[in-house]
């Protein structure tokens, strides 16, 4: 039987928050649009840039074990830049292979170049195994 392709687009979430590099951690924080949101992804600042990511135990890593101010330590200094991004038609197997080898928990989905999501291991197990599963 061969197995059912399930892509990154069918089990991402949509809500994205994003935020500018300069802003302080705590400026992001208070921005943070989504109640489940565990990562922010950092705006491009021109055409040529990348994007970047912070995820929340980046600031707790960073920020609160490192003693640091959070009114006084900028986004840019707890980012991931580039971030490694994954696309939207990716099966979800590669998706988990490329996050075990490089050390993600989460990672943007773009679609033609523009972010259109997040993806995280939960919502590949929890939305993706049991679909797989049932078939």
């Amino acid at each position: 039987m061969k197995p059912s392709l399930i892509q990154v687009k069918d089990v991402m979430k949509h809500q994205v928050d994003f935020v500018d590099g300069m802003k302080t951690v705590k400026e992001a924080l208070n921005e943070m649009q989504h109640i489940e949101t565990k990562t922010l992804i950092v705006k491009k600042r021109h055409e040529h840039d990348e994007w970047g990511i912070v995820v929340i135990s980046d600031i707790a890593r960073i920020v609160l074990a490192g003693d640091k101010s959070v009114e006084r330590t900028n986004v840019y200094e707890v980012m991931t830049k580039p971030a490694i991004t994954i696309r939207q038609d990716m099966d979800i197997r590669y998706c988990a292979r490329l996050f075990e080898q490089f050390g993600l928990s989460r990672a943007p989905v773009v679609k033609h170049g523009e972010i259109i999501g997040i993806i995280s291991y939960t919502d590949m197990v929890l939305k993706g195994l049991c679909n797989i599963r049932k078939e």
